[in-house]
């Protein structure tokens, strides 16, 4: 391995080497995931801390290549208060035959949603503040004609001053596009993505945020399925079993006879903020509910 590209400097960390510029000081571990590891900094040239993220074999795949340039497009386009910011993207290569590491620089948070809920019980107006600035976030991105699709605890993120602003943009899509089913942690999944209803749309967000709401609330995942069928019977525990009209619109032929061969659930009180599973029924960023009256 030849040495670092002149102005960089390289650094093991958790058995991954980072090659960062010289104005990035003081490199330190804070999270990793599937697609990437973030090591917090000191940015020399902004004087404040930032975020590292190195992207995991960003162009290994033509899936990994499409992840890497949705992030990257829409990171640069997306300003706003409760959407992280992107401060720097660089990379170490000098060549294009030498180009396999992305690095993105954005602004440093303190902690996760997921980190807050293990460590502590929160009022009902830290709730309110966290769910408020969520959705004014995800108003923003749907504004742009954007679907996040991964919206879970471990994609938000909070400062000291409970600011919060959304991350991980990888698997976002413009609204119009077709869509896949293969998106999103299960648990915050909406079901018409695992029955397979290919032209979903914002709403499934909107899914993604109640079931963040309440693990704020409760301190507990809300549907902690162990497989796709799982999370479905337990989703349909608590929505009741879809009504005939709805079944008739899924697109799966799989999907409908599975749905019809259940035991017909009842849908229990559930505050009348997600109408059952339907997809056309549940709020939007921009409807009001008195929990923010």
């Amino acid at each position: 391995m030849s040495g670092p590209r002149a102005g960089f400097y390289r650094q093991e960390l958790n058995k991954t080497v980072w090659e960062v510029p010289q104005r990035l000081q003081g490199l330190r571990p804070v999270g990793s995931g599937a697609y990437g590891s973030v090591c917090s900094a000191y940015d020399t040239r902004l004087r404040q801390r930032v975020a590292v993220k190195k992207l995991s074999r960003p162009f290994q795949s033509l899936i990994h290549a499409r992840r890497t340039y949705r992030e990257l497009r829409l990171l640069k386009h997306l300003k706003h208060e409760n959407v992280i910011g992107l401060l720097d993207v660089f990379t170490p290569a000098t060549s294009i035959e030498d180009f396999s590491e992305v690095y993105l620089v954005t602004t440093l948070m303190g902690a996760d949603l997921n980190n807050i809920v293990k460590c502590q019980a929160l009022s009902d107006e830290h709730v309110q503040f966290l769910v408020y600035q969520l959705l004014r976030g995800l108003k923003y991105i749907h504004s742009a004609g954007i679907i996040h699709r991964d919206l879970k605890p471990s994609n938000v993120a909070v400062n000291e001053d409970c600011e919060l602003r959304i991350l991980d943009f990888g698997l976002a899509r413009q609204a119009d596009e077709e869509m896949t089913g293969y998106v999103a942690t299960r648990w915050y999944r909406a079901p018409e993505i695992m029955l397979n209803w290919m032209h979903y749309n914002q709403t499934v967000d909107i899914w993604s945020v109640g079931c963040i709401m309440a693990e704020l609330l409760t301190g507990r995942t809300l549907f902690p399925g162990t497989d796709h069928i799982n999370q479905l019977q337990q989703i349909m525990r608590l929505t009741g079993t879809p009504p005939a009209y709805l079944i008739n619109r899924m697109p799966s032929h799989e999907a409908r006879n599975y749905i019809q061969s259940l035991t017909q659930m009842p849908k229990m009180n559930f505050a009348n903020v997600f109408i059952g599973a339907n997809p056309l029924g549940k709020l939007t960023t921009s409807s009001s509910h008195g929990y923010w009256l």
